[in-house]
């Protein structure tokens, strides 16, 4: 991987990029991901999950952070079914570009079939990004699973916090299994959450509504 390729990539892709609406609403604002890179080099994540590649804003900051980070082994998990069909591999063709392929699996199938696999192979992981589904309960599986791969006092960011869909399915987790936003990293836009430092399960009785 090179610093200076995966940056130039990602100064084209927010200058030049597709000028269209779709590219506007789905894809991450350069600041927000300078943002995003920030907290994952600060967390020194070497493994991360992303849910969501649309045209590969976050991606490419993401790839920045871990270039940045140095670490032995990188990982990038990106999960998004709809990049072959919707975007016509568009972020995935963004990532080769930069360089950043050869420490990107690209998983084309939902969330919620990909996460359970995860999970079950033993993958643990230092951070997330979500910014896929925004439906509730496809939201709330999301967080149920990366709560098991993302590693105690790990990291999870999610983006489009202010749907009522999202920021509620992200509620339950603060209230009733003690989620932390991370100070000066919630915007508008984005929340960062840290997890807490042992994955205990509550009493169902200890339920308290969101």
């Amino acid at each position: 991987m090179d610093l200076t390729t995966i940056r130039s990539v990602r100064d084209k892709l927010a200058q030049d990029g597709p000028h269209s609406d779709r590219f506007t609403t789905v894809s991450l604002p350069a600041a927000d991901g300078d943002r995003l890179r920030d907290l994952l080099i600060a967390e020194q994540a070497a493994t991360v999950i992303e849910i969501g590649l649309a045209y590969g804003s976050s991606a490419l900051a993401i790839g920045e952070a871990l270039a940045t980070a140095g670490g032995p082994s990188p990982r990038h998990i990106v999960i998004d079914p709809f990049q072959h069909s919707a975007y016509d591999d568009a972020g995935w063709q963004t990532l080769c570009a930069a360089g950043l392929d050869e420490i990107t699996t690209l998983e084309t199938a939902w969330s919620s079939v990909v996460l359970p696999r995860l999970l079950a192979d033993g993958l643990v992981a230092d951070a997330a990004f979500v910014d896929g589904s925004h439906r509730f309960h496809e939201v709330f599986t999301d967080c149920y699973y990366l709560r098991k791969i993302v590693r105690p006092g790990g990291l999870i960011v999610f983006d489009d916090i202010q749907w009522p869909s999202v920021g509620t399915a992200v509620r339950y987790f603060e209230v009733n299994l003690g989620w932390e936003p991370v100070p000066g990293a919630t915007g508008e836009r984005c929340r960062a959450i840290r997890l807490p430092d042992t994955l205990d399960e509550p009493l169902f009785e200890d339920f308290r509504t969101f």
